[in-house]
């Protein structure tokens, strides 16, 4: 499968993906990639956030490819249940630890837990083994519930524009590599 082919979904997280951040890039590169926009990013409500990813998703024209960082990722999760058209794949990096007590803003938790069953379609999960949102041991349990291809980036923070993931010319050839086999 082509990008053309595909309706692409950049379902960003908390506070959103300012111009630098990959998903910014790629969205501006890729002619059927939109954003999908949420009212208030920096106070994040589940069920608003869910609702405005399948509402997008149900807009689709073509097969929908899900691409979400961070808090994006639970979200589009959790929206499969009320999406649909069709989805081809999914693209997730930097999962958090949304089941985490830990985790800061504490609201973040209202988008736990993961569901554990298998996707129905192919996926992939990239994860750092220094992210300060997630434990990369419980990223590899999430993506293997899943039955998504496990992405170890290395020490790789967040995988965000402020961790040195601007452009992230490796992710854009993973997801070149993984439209191909779809």
């Amino acid at each position: 499968m082509k990008a053309k082919d595909t309706d692409i979904l950049i379902i960003p997280g908390y506070t959103n993906s300012g111009p630098g951040h990959w998903q910014s890039r790629w969205q501006s590169k890729l002619s059927t990639a939109r954003r999908v926009e949420q009212r208030e990013w920096s106070k994040p409500v589940r069920d608003d956030w869910i609702a405005r990813v399948a509402e997008e998703a149900n807009r689709a024209e073509r097969p929908i490819l899900l691409v979400a960082h961070s808090l994006g990722i639970p979200t589009a999760i959790h929206a499969l249940q009320a999406i649909e058209k069709p989805v081809a794949g999914a693209f997730f990096v930097a999962p958090p630890d949304v089941a985490n007590p830990k985790i800061r803003p504490k609201h973040l938790m209202t988008f736990g837990p993961y569901p554990r069953e298998p996707l129905p379609f192919p996926s992939v999960v990239v994860a750092s083994r220094n992210d300060e949102f997630c434990a990369f041991d419980v990223a590899e349990d999430i993506a293997g519930a899943w039955g998504a291809l496990f992405v170890d980036a290395g020490e790789a923070g967040h995988l965000n524009a402020e961790s040195g993931y601007g452009p992230w010319p490796e992710g854009s050839l993973l997801l070149a590599k993984f439209l191909s086999r779809l």
